[in-house]
């Protein structure tokens, strides 16, 4: 897109406020989504520029160390965004039901589980299961106010993970990503694990 530039006239770049405000938009919704007893633990961050690319530099890390292929892939699509939306939950908030969907049967002893000897592979655990439900929600409704806006999108476990290896949301112990864009072509298919 070409943009008439005057010196005496502020010149904007309509495509990339936009997406910037379609961006807002998908934080509230993760914000007013429903949650367990009505109780928020969702956390949700907007990331572009360097950050943006030191999300991409992780996930290609996180590739080799793991050997996953969707991470470098996903780095690309990241790489390539406008900006992400980083949305993550802090699973060891526990709703206090005993409902035992986290494996144990009470949610003290998840909590201890937590405390004494927490188990760290991609995401971090044991969490609980109402929480993991109300970052899915939360996810959804996020990425469903960018398809109504009209941002492609793709929702990303692979960008949570990295966001989390760099601490980029405090205390969150699960986290995805939804990267958007606005080209001409949409950059989230016709995708190839290398």
């Amino acid at each position: 897109m070409e943009i008439y530039t005057r010196p005496d006239i502020l010149v904007m770049d309509p495509e990339q406020d936009g997406l910037m405000m379609i961006a807002s938009l998908m934080a509230v919704s993760a914000r007013t989504a429903p949650k367990g007893k009505g109780v928020d633990t969702i956390v949700t961050r907007i990331i572009s520029g360097d950050d943006l690319n030191r999300l991409a530099d992780e996930m290609i890390t996180l590739g080799e160390k793991t050997g996953l292929p969707p991470f470098p892939r996903d780095a690309k699509n990241v790489r390539n965004s406008g900006l992400c939306v980083l949305i993550g939950c802090r699973g060891t908030e526990d709703l206090g039901l005993n409902c035992g969907g986290c494996g144990f049967q009470t949610c003290k002893e998840m909590r201890d589980k937590c405390k004494q000897n927490p188990v760290k592979s991609l995401f971090y655990g044991p969490n609980c299961v109402i929480r993991m439900a109300d970052l899915g929600i939360a996810v959804g409704s996020a990425a469903k106010t960018a398809q109504i806006h009209n941002a492609d999108n793709r929702i990303l476990f692979t960008a949570g993970v990295a966001a989390l290896s760099l601490q980029m949301l405090s205390d969150c112990t699960c986290a995805y990503g939804i990267p958007l864009s606005i080209t001409g072509k949409n950059i989230f298919f016709d995708r190839k694990i290398n």
